[in-house]
């Protein structure tokens, strides 16, 4: 008697048993799957299912259905946005600008903002509190404070409320 273990076929030659693959997911399915994760805009949605090797018009009539299922809104996608971004630290101007290149209209746009219940100056003051604890005592400090806050997107408005702050005034 051997001590090899013989193959329940019998035959040692035979490969590995195969996985079935799965089949294709549809353009509805993929667009699914992405909207799942997180909200999209139609314009980001239809350029990922296109990345992706779906054909245009397929990914058009995709997007339309989830519209249409209430899966895909381009005004929830917009507010979520300008939330986000507002608690990552970005300013009103900047956060106008992304939207727009998400393919939002100028009405989308100005409801998503208009829908932030946040003070974008006093989250400009809170980002000059945390990178400048004792305030911005001297003209460079201010200097890179303003700059600081106008990279990050706030109107001339807001940037001169937010350096003149006195943080003991808390």
């Amino acid at each position: 008697m051997s001590d090899e273990i013989e193959p329940p076929d019998g035959d040692g030659d035979s490969p590995a048993p195969r996985k079935r693959r799965r089949p294709e997911p549809t353009p509805q399915q993929r667009a699914l799957g992405l909207l799942v994760r997180r909200e999209h805009s139609r314009k980001e949605l239809a350029r990922k299912l296109a990345a992706r090797g779906v054909e245009q018009d397929a990914a058009q009539a995709a997007v339309e259905r989830m519209t249409a299922e209430g899966w895909q809104s381009d005004d929830r996608f917009a507010e979520q946005l300008v939330r986000s971004r507002a608690n990552n630290g970005y300013g009103p101007v900047r956060i106008r600008a992304e939207l727009g290149t998400h393919g939002l209209d100028r009405d989308a746009v100005a409801a998503a903002m208009d829908a932030y219940d946040g003070d974008w100056t006093e989250n400009a003051r809170d980002l000059v509190r945390r990178r400048f604890p004792r305030g911005a005592e001297d003209l460079a400090q201010r200097r890179k404070a303003a700059d600081f806050l106008a990279r990050r997107g706030f109107d001339g408005d807001q940037v001169r409320a937010a350096v003149r702050f006195d943080p003991d005034e808390d």
